[in-house]
């Protein structure tokens, strides 16, 4: 009897569905499963399912395992054979017959399953000696939320980045400084994303972070490393790829908040929930373009509108995880996370926050009022119809939805929990909810906010990004570690969580976790906002360090993961092209508005309109991504297409003509090599390089021509 207790306290969920006479019953099913019943399956079952490597999901070596189910749902249901589906895959009525590429079972032995599974399909033993039930990974424990990214950010003594790095640098130290000329120029490449100009060689390095910090190029320089992450397009993709031509707004906000140096929870608040915010704020509605920026096809069938509507707000919800937590959060889509601890509920839960939620062009008139602009492709105009208005696309709630060449049926209204991510095999309604290994155990309501009565939206983006941000009940200490990191990442060419949009189990370890958490605290201690954390980097004796190797050091630390030197970076595709037009002296400063696809174009890199069929080739031979999900960190090639743009490209000509031109009143050869050095490199030429300049000019060459080779050296398209 005290078996039979053990196997029927191990699913409390099925008491109140027990036959009167289920003791008996569990009896009889005791027995038959030691005579015959353990056998059958050990011989027909376990090869697939059960040991090591178990087929969709489904495990039969303990009972817990076998009434779990599998990737298809419940397989048996005890006490009912008819109701199991086990039974029908056994008696090949249904698909996939069991067991698989092997002889249907005999009548005899289906018969006595059959009876097994109605006695309730007791064990005695699991089928693999030893063999413990797999956890439950729907339910997240407290040893889940051991994992150092879930935990609360630990509070440090420290005073300084330099401390908590030689603290952990194993006796090594830090590479001498670098010249302050290397230092200036590494300064303006790394917060404009420009050469250096009007600059002495004796400017206070803490005065110069501050006036570059304050620059407009500094937003439009770092607004594009969120731009990668934030999936940014102007265009739907697909086959199509029909233009989005009020996209650009999103742009432009993201520029606008940087630049004034919007705390970075606000600038999380209104990319989820902008128009929840402040509904007559055109900037907090530019903002929630980051929702609609994925990719999106503009000719589906009716039947798949409910599909498509899926995959959009899996490509939202994604996003958001992503680029803000760090977490592969759409792998739950169809089945619970294989390696974090992110159950498919907590997906589902999460994804009903954008069931009401798409993209929309709206007109903002100048009275603040905000109306549903053009809804059709086929009809679409690209000004405003009330003069002072603007246009723009956001991604919101209550207003009409663009409509592509399809017409569905009617707009969905519930978000359910799917099977497999399978539309045709509902579950049940999801409700909003959030990530149980974020938030500590409690009321869900905390969080939750209504609506006044009269409305447009739902509250519950607005709910999404109060628990997100949360850093003492929610996921605000995760949010912080995540943004500091990706600071970190692009003032030193790599991340302190190399995988800057994985910070789960499949991604690299933290290198640094003290370091990231005193950073993250020194954010919010900061109200939040950016620019007082990239000064205390860029301030600091670690980034100032020089590019000189050491044998011993990069033999004990290969990686440079302790940061014991600084690593010279190749600059982004933008950053080449912006530096070229820059030192040309043909670069237009006019920032915002519409972008262009045409390469002659003197403006910044960022204001390129970015299509997803037809991105700019130039920019991809330097690696720009596909933005078609989120990007977290660009890879860096060395290809023989990147030599040819730049010594063929009809634009990189025009741009060493303009650099010749503008240092040919410089005077004589000599002066002129020396001020092209100082304009590409903020150095004067070494002997050796001055006289390889010269002879080159005396060959016959002209002065453009050795323009266009200092343009394409690597020195000039690096930061040392």
């Amino acid at each position: 009897m005290r078996t039979l207790l053990f196997i029927l306290t191990t699913s409390s969920a099925l008491a109140a569905n027990l036959p009167p006479d289920h003791a008996q019953r569990m009896e009889r099913g005791l027995k038959s499963f030691q005579q015959d019943v353990a056998a059958l399956l050990k011989e027909n079952c376990l090869k697939c399912h059960g040991g090591e490597r178990v087929k969709s999901d489904f495990d039969m070596a303990t009972r817990e395992d076998l009434l779990r189910g599998g990737s298809h749902g419940s397989v048996l249901v005890p006490f009912d054979a008819k109701g199991s589906l086990l039974v029908s895959l056994i008696n090949h009525t249904k698909e996939p017959n069991m067991p698989d590429s092997s002889p249907k079972l005999s009548a005899e032995a289906i018969s006595k399953i059959t009876a097994w599974i109605d006695d309730g399909a007791p064990y005695s033993a699991p089928l693999i000696a030893g063999k413990k039930p797999k956890k439950d990974s729907s339910v997240v424990t407290d040893e889940d939320r051991q994992w150092w990214a879930f935990q609360p950010l630990k509070k440090m003594n420290a005073k300084s980045i330099d401390e908590l790095l030689l603290k952990n640098a194993k006796g090594m130290s830090f590479a001498p400084p670098a010249e302050k000329s290397v230092l200036v120029r590494r300064l303006f490449l790394d917060l404009t994303g420009l050469p250096p100009s009007d600059v002495s060689d004796t400017s206070d390095l803490s005065d110069l972070i501050d006036k570059l910090l304050a620059s407009p190029a500094y937003g439009e320089r770092w607004a594009r490393h969120w731009l990668d992450v934030a999936r940014y397009a102007e265009s739907t993709g697909f086959e199509q790829d029909y233009d989005r031509p009020f996209a650009f707004h999103y742009r432009d906000f993201v520029i606008k908040a940087l630049n004034s140096d919007m705390p970075y929870d606000q600038f999380v608040k209104w990319q989820l929930a902008g128009d929840e915010y402040e509904p007559q704020n055109p900037l907090a509605l530019a903002a929630t373009g980051f929702l609609g920026a994925g990719v999106f096809p503009s000719q589906i069938t009716a039947n798949e509108v409910e599909s498509s509507r899926y995959d959009a707000m899996d490509d939202m919800l994604g996003t958001t995880a992503s680029a803000m937590l760090g977490l592969t959060l759409s792998c739950a889509r169809c089945h619970d996370h294989k390696f974090d601890p992110l159950p498919t509920r907590d997906y589902y839960a999460l994804l009903s926050t954008f069931t009401t939620t798409t993209r929309m062009n709206v007109d903002v008139h100048p009275d603040g009022k905000v109306t549903s602009a053009v809804t059709t492709m086929d009809k679409k105009k690209n000004t405003p119809e009330v003069k002072g208005a603007t246009r723009m696309m956001i991604c919101a709630e209550g207003y009409d939805p663009i409509v592509m060449h399809t017409q569905g049926g009617p707009f969905y209204d519930k978000t359910y929990v799917l099977k497999r991510g399978n539309p045709l095999m509902k579950d049940s309604e999801a409700t909003q909810g959030f990530l149980q290994v974020l938030s500590k155990p409690g009321d869900a309501k905390r969080w939750q906010w209504q609506p006044p009565k009269d409305a447009k939206y739902s509250g519950r983006r607005r709910s999404l990004s109060n628990w997100i941000t949360d850093v003492d009940q929610g996921a605000g200490a995760l949010l912080a570690r995540v943004i500091v990191n990706r600071l970190w990442q692009h003032h030193f060419g790599t991340g302190l969580v190399p995988t800057p949009n994985d910070f789960g189990k499949t991604g690299t370890p933290c290198t640094q976790p003290e370091l990231l958490d005193w950073l993250a605290g020194q954010l919010i201690a900061n109200g939040w906002r950016l620019k007082p954390i990239h000064k205390m980097i860029l301030m600091s004796r670690a980034w100032q360090q020089s590019s000189a190797r050491d044998a011993k050091k990069e033999a004990a630390d290969p990686a440079n993961g302790l940061f014991m030197r600084f690593v010279p970076q190749r600059l982004e595709a933008e950053a080449i092209r912006d530096s070229m037009l820059a030192v040309s002296s043909v670069l237009d400063p006019t920032m915002f508005g519409p972008g262009t696809r045409d390469e002659n174009s003197k403006r910044r890199s960022i204001y390129f309109n970015i299509k997803r069929s037809q991105l700019i080739g130039s920019m991809v031979a330097f690696d720009l991504p596909e933005p078609l999900v989120s990007q977290g960190a660009r890879p860096t090639t060395t290809v023989a297409p990147q030599a040819l743009v730049l010594m063929n490209s009809p634009q990189a000509r025009t741009w060493a003509d303009g650099l010749a031109k503008r240092v040919s009143s410089a005077g004589d050869a000599p002066k002129q090599i020396a001020m092209i050095y100082r304009l590409c490199f903020n150095r004067a030429p070494k002997a050796a390089e001055l006289a390889a300049g010269l002879d080159f000019l005396n060959s016959g060459a002209s002065l453009a021509d050795y323009c266009q080779v200092v343009l394409s050296l690597n020195e000039f398209i690096y930061v040392n």
